[in-house]
């Protein structure tokens, strides 16, 4: 994509680490955590427009910082994360969004919910090509007019 920054390897390393803190893996719900592989592969395949915001969030973080924050021990790296929530702004907020809608498309995560990882519709059904049934109580309702504005 145009639009889309590529990330530094401190960057991408930095962008695991928070997503683990954002979203652990859980044993009990066998679930990975935001840090998995195939979630982060995702993320950086998506990025698209919110590249620049993730990009500034994750400058930001490596300044509370001062070092990669997967170096950083636990009670540091909670420090970092709480000044960075408190002052993130915007970026801070998009890089919370890009980890949580990359978690929650994950099929895994999908499944743990008791969602299917496919469209509920038709459910496995093969619909016949031409069968247009389906639409007979759109057709039955009749034409709706409106006002062109």
């Amino acid at each position: 994509m145009a639009d889309q920054l590529p990330l530094t390897p401190r960057q991408r390393d930095d962008l695991r680490t928070i997503a683990a803190m954002i979203v652990p893996a859980s044993d009990e719900y066998k679930v990975p955590g935001a840090d998995d592989p195939a979630i982060q592969a995702d993320m950086l395949a998506t990025l698209g427009r919110d590249s620049k915001l993730v990009v500034a969030a994750l400058d930001h973080l490596a300044r509370l910082a001062g070092q990669p924050l997967a170096e950083l021990d636990a009670a540091r790296r909670d420090v970092v994360a709480h000044e960075f929530r408190k002052h993130g702004g915007a970026a801070g907020d998009t890089l919370v969004r890009v980890v949580l809608q990359c978690y929650y498309r994950d099929d895994r995560v999908l499944g743990s919910l008791g969602l299917e990882p496919r469209a509920p519709f038709p459910k496995g059904h093969v619909l016949p090509d031409g069968d247009w049934s389906l639409l007979d109580p759109v057709k039955a309702r009749g034409g709706t007019l409106r006002r062109a504005p």
